[in-house]
């Protein structure tokens, strides 16, 4: 699994501009089923998706994200394993 952490580099009137098409990039990836959770950080300086699959496939993904394109965030992805999960969130489980 990974902690995807996305950090705006850019004045919030711009990612504004490039909300929309970011969310619907979003919408993508849980239909791909790459995304599992996502959301923006408070207060409101990025956010935090949470992603399954293969480091290749989500560097793949990340670089289609219209943030990305137009330079007005930064991610760090971190690779974990989760051993424990909450009852009912066990198939997040490695």
């Amino acid at each position: 699994m990974f902690v995807v952490n996305l950090t705006y580099k850019a004045p919030l009137t711009e990612i504004d501009q490039v909300r929309d098409a970011h969310m619907e990039w979003v919408k993508a990836g849980y239909a791909d089923g790459i995304f599992i959770a996502s959301g923006a950080k408070r207060p409101r300086t990025g956010g935090i998706i949470l992603a399954r699959g293969t480091r290749e496939a989500l560097d793949a993904r990340l670089a289609e994200d219209p943030f990305i394109k137009t330079d007005v965030a930064d991610y760090e992805v971190i690779d974990f394993a989760a051993t424990s999960a909450a009852a009912g969130l066990e198939a997040l489980k490695d």
